[in-house]
């Protein structure tokens, strides 16, 4: 009754339902301590049941805890676990992370769900595709800092060169040679003119492959790109390729002859610093919207830029909550009490009202934020 996640935003978040239940935990991948987990998991679930009771009928307590009690009995569940675990639900549907990363212990019950730490995990973790390119094959990885995990694509999407070009490919004039030992990979060497044309095939083939992890993977995902391959690939594919999301630095290497844990290691040392400029560029461009007064970090202006659907991008301080919530009638804030643990968060009401609107959250440590109230906001207009 339960549905694992995988990427982040999942549709979940978009739910109309009036009752959200968030539930963080840090788990542990490895017995002894992963059996206290599930224990941890109990106590978590009698706090939500506690909150939900004087707010539910019997009928509607016991189908909203339902997939919930289900997951607390998956014992093949709780034997592999990582270092995280993230819970959103509603009544009808539930939806599990298993992160790589520990959170604090907390189950909220509120009107919106509690995203902030969903968020900032995925954010920091910059996911990635990477694509291990040869003249005679490819394939399609997806990674973040954590590491990488090679994709299972189509069985109807062809992944080498004689699958591609069929007839055209000119197997007559090649042979196979093969060094480097079990590990060396495949070479095609031409004879006499026949080298342009093999030159001609392997373009033909680089094209195939940007078309295909543009249309069915780059374009419905929007991940960057990292290209994986021997420099002399490195420039033709770059030059036929019209992906957007191929980023400018690759990984000068044979991705069939080095081992996924050297390739994760490789691709990040590319990513790190592609993330570090994007994060720049957004604050340089909050920093021109607030002078030209198309940004605002005062509270009340965000606010009511949220409900107005006028958001952009929504910076965040990890960690910051501002007890109450903004009335949608009066377009006023009402704080509430800080040691009320039922009290709604105002962050967390915008956050949610900025995701449904298709804008962009970005959560950040207080050292990073670009302003001292916690929240900051570009504006579409």
């Amino acid at each position: 009754m339960y549905r694992k996640g995988k990427d982040f935003t999942d549709d979940i978040i978009f739910s109309e339902a009036k009752t959200c239940i968030s539930l963080y935990q840090t788990t542990h991948r490895f017995a002894p301590e992963n059996q206290k987990d599930v224990i941890e998991f109990r106590h978590l679930l009698q706090q939500l049941e506690d909150a939900l009771e004087p707010m539910l009928s019997k009928e509607d307590l016991k189908a909203i805890m339902e997939p919930l009690n289900e997951l607390k009995e998956d014992i093949p569940f709780w034997r592999n676990t990582l270092d995280g675990l993230a819970v959103l639900a509603v009544q009808g549907e539930c939806v599990v992370y298993l992160l790589n990363s520990p959170f604090e212990n907390i189950a909220i019950v509120g009107e919106n769900f509690l995203l902030k730490p969903l968020i900032r995990y995925f954010q920091s973790a910059h996911p990635y595709h990477l694509l291990g390119l040869s003249s005679t094959c490819f394939s399609l990885y997806e990674g973040n800092r954590y590491g990488i995990k090679e994709l299972e694509m189509d069985d109807d999407i062809p992944r080498s060169m004689e699958e591609v070009l069929g007839e055209e490919h000119p197997e007559g004039f090649l042979t196979h040679g093969r060094y480097g030992g079990s590990d060396g990979i495949a070479t095609f060497h031409g004879h006499g003119g026949r080298k342009d044309a093999i030159d001609k095939d392997i373009e033909k083939f680089f094209r195939y492959v940007d078309h295909t992890v543009l249309e069915h993977y780059s374009k419905p995902i929007k991940l960057p790109l990292i290209l994986v391959t021997l420099t002399e690939h490195q420039s033709m594919f770059r030059k036929i390729s019209n992906n957007p999301y191929l980023v400018p630095n690759g990984v000068e290497v044979s991705y069939e002859s080095t081992h996924v844990s050297e390739l994760a290691a490789k691709a990040w040392e590319v990513m790190e610093p592609v993330y570090q400029e994007k994060e720049l560029e957004s604050m340089d461009r909050y920093q021109n919207a607030k002078s030209n007064h198309t940004g605002s970090d005062r509270l009340i202006d965000v606010a009511r830029a949220a409900f107005e659907g006028r958001i952009e991008i929504l910076f965040v301080e990890a960690g910051k909550n501002i007890p109450g919530k903004f009335n949608t009638e009066s377009s006023k804030l009402e704080f509430g009490n800080t040691d009320n643990p039922a009290c709604e968060d105002v962050i967390d009401q915008l956050i949610n009202e900025v995701w449904k609107d298709k804008g962009e959250v970005i959560v950040l440590p207080m050292g990073r934020m670009p302003s001292e109230t916690g929240l900051a906001a570009i504006f579409r207009f």
